[in-house]
């Protein structure tokens, strides 16, 4: 039991992009911090996700940590979307430049953790034992990182094997001859049917609800790219700095009602052809409020998908009805559609024939069996709030925080939760992280972490908890920030839909960062009177 007994001014759960910055930032107050990470290597999303295909749909120099300028200067991204091991590689240069790995116990998953109300200590307990205390406790377990396998009947009878796509094995699987089974057609499927399709024995996907597919419009980068893109960082992250996503994608402030048709398919087509989200977090403002405007961009995207598919039948069906372009997580495509033109590659509509149960050799639907060497599940997360039920935390009075969110996250900030004292949740539920281009929204959270930390350690504060005032008027802002958008009335992890049970609830922050941003800083500035501090 390394470590057990152990005492530390700060503990870290996750050592993804979010808990490497948050150990950085410490060790350079001169703290004694240290991090506990489930997996063997840093990386949290990118050391998880390593399915084929897996990479960013975020730009990758608007991805990568802009605290170091001789970090920026010696790294050269290759593509301007990576992909995932060049990614992972990234993560790990960077904990090797500065010697972040020293204080990263790997291999260690979290099963507890409880305040002490008479010594204002955390005790964090791991699996297999290990339990060490801390003044401050810090999670930064990520939003999508609780992966979720619908429960179907005879899931455990397959015997072939079968996996979720964030739990791919890291050996090279060969596909060439295999029978291969999909479930799911969101973002992560997206990706991992068009890699795997390119050779393969036979793909059957078995799609619930199509998505609005859009060009990721990738490309190496060359020479002199790289060398434009060195001398524009700076610019780079001051534009996403002040965009509503922190992506290089700004909103047209223009509504899609008030510029005639001409002009509308313009930009439309603009976009289209314009990499990465620009489609997405680039149009019209009204898209995501106005039925009307985000009708006429939904039909436009039905129009494009249809261009690439020769099976109109096909084609309907790949071509969601449900709901409207953008309400939902939109996946990036790389020839996706093509795919299906292959005669290798079967769609299952489960709409039309549903998933009766998981038999021995494969997938029984209403009308068939189908016989798989492979079953893959790209079923998606239990988002935001899923991670945090898989550690047994307790606050003050021993009070559970997956019992307090049980209907529904309640956050100060989206950082802290009232009677859960000197705990920070990076990227937790209500954070402007979860609607973000994760890095850029990332840095802000855990610089905010470190000033406060830094400010109670400065002036003797042992304790900080949001008042539940504070907490009360944030959740209110929260879905006051979403209140006029359509999202609230589409079925998405967004609200915690794709999970039976899980009580429908906004689990963002839809405020947009800059808002978030200064809402942070003023209550900095103003000597965190949303909180009670103890000494």
């Amino acid at each position: 039991m390394a470590n057990s007994g152990m005492k530390y001014d700060a503990v870290i759960i996750g050592a993804g992009i979010s808990g490497m910055y948050q150990l950085y930032r410490l060790k350079n107050l001169g703290l004694s911090v240290k991090v506990f990470e489930a997996g063997s290597d840093v990386g949290g999303t990118w050391y998880w996700n390593r399915y084929p295909g897996c990479r960013f749909d975020s730009e990758s120099y608007s991805y990568c940590y802009s605290f170091s300028e001789e970090v920026l200067d010696e790294w050269s991204w290759s593509e301007h979307f990576s992909a995932q091991p060049e990614t992972l590689r990234y993560l790990q240069y960077v904990a090797e430049k500065f010697d972040l790995k020293k204080d990263i116990q790997f291999n260690t998953r979290i099963a507890s953790a409880s305040f002490d109300a008479n010594s204002c200590k955390w005790t964090t307990s791991s699996v297999d034992g290990t339990a060490v205390t801390s003044d401050f406790l810090i999670t930064a377990i990520g939003a999508l990182s609780s992966p979720y396998i619908p429960d179907f009947s005879g899931k455990e009878s397959f015997k072939g094997d079968s996996w979720h796509t964030s739990q791919w094995p890291k050996k090279d699987i060969d596909l060439s001859d295999k029978r291969v089974g999909v479930i799911g057609t969101g973002a992560t499927a997206v990706q991992l049917i068009t890699e795997i399709a390119k050779d393969i024995g036979n793909l059957t996907v078995f799609q619930l609800k199509p998505e609005y597919c859009v060009p990721l419009g990738n490309r190496p980068i060359d020479e002199n790219t790289q060398r434009d893109i060195k001398k524009n960082y700076a610019s780079y992250f001051e534009k996403c700095k002040n965009t509503w996503g922190s992506f290089l994608h700004g909103f047209d402030e223009r509504s899609a009602l008030e510029v005639s048709p001409e002009e509308r398919e313009e930009l439309f087509e603009k976009l289209w052809a314009e990499p990465g989200f620009a489609l997405w977090l680039a149009n019209f403002h009204d898209i995501f409020s106005n039925r009307e405007a985000n009708d006429l961009v939904s039909d436009f995207v039905r129009k494009k998908i249809k261009e690439q598919i020769d099976d109109p039948v096909l084609a309907e069906k790949l071509c969601p009805t449900d709901h409207g372009f953008g309400l939902r997580r939109v996946p990036m495509e790389s020839g996706y559609y093509k795919v299906y033109a292959q005669d290798n590659v079967t769609l299952v509509d489960l709409n039309e024939t549903p998933i009766e149960k998981i038999t021995e050799t494969g997938i029984k639907t209403s009308t068939e069996s189908y016989d798989f060497d492979l079953i893959i599940y790209a079923t998606g997360f239990d988002a935001v709030t899923g991670a945090f039920k898989h550690i047994d935390i307790s606050g003050e009075g021993g009070q559970k925080l997956k019992d307090k969110w049980v209907d529904g996250p309640s956050t100060y900030l989206g950082l802290t939760s009232t009677g859960f004292p000197n705990l920070f949740t990076l990227v937790g539920p209500h954070n402007a992280a979860t609607f973000c281009n994760i890095p850029r929204c990332i840095e802000q959270n855990v610089e905010w972490v470190t000033d406060c930390i830094k400010y109670l350690k400065d002036n003797k504060f042992i304790k900080i908890s949001a008042k539940l005032s504070s907490e009360k008027s944030w959740t209110e802002h929260v879905y006051d920030s979403v209140a006029d958008s359509l999202i609230l009335e589409t079925d998405s992890w967004f609200v915690g839909a794709n999970i039976p049970g899980k009580k429908r609830t906004f689990l963002q922050y839809a405020g947009g960062n800059p808002l978030y941003r200064e809402k942070c800083d003023e209550e900095a500035s103003g000597g965190y009177k949303g909180f009670v501090l103890e000494k």
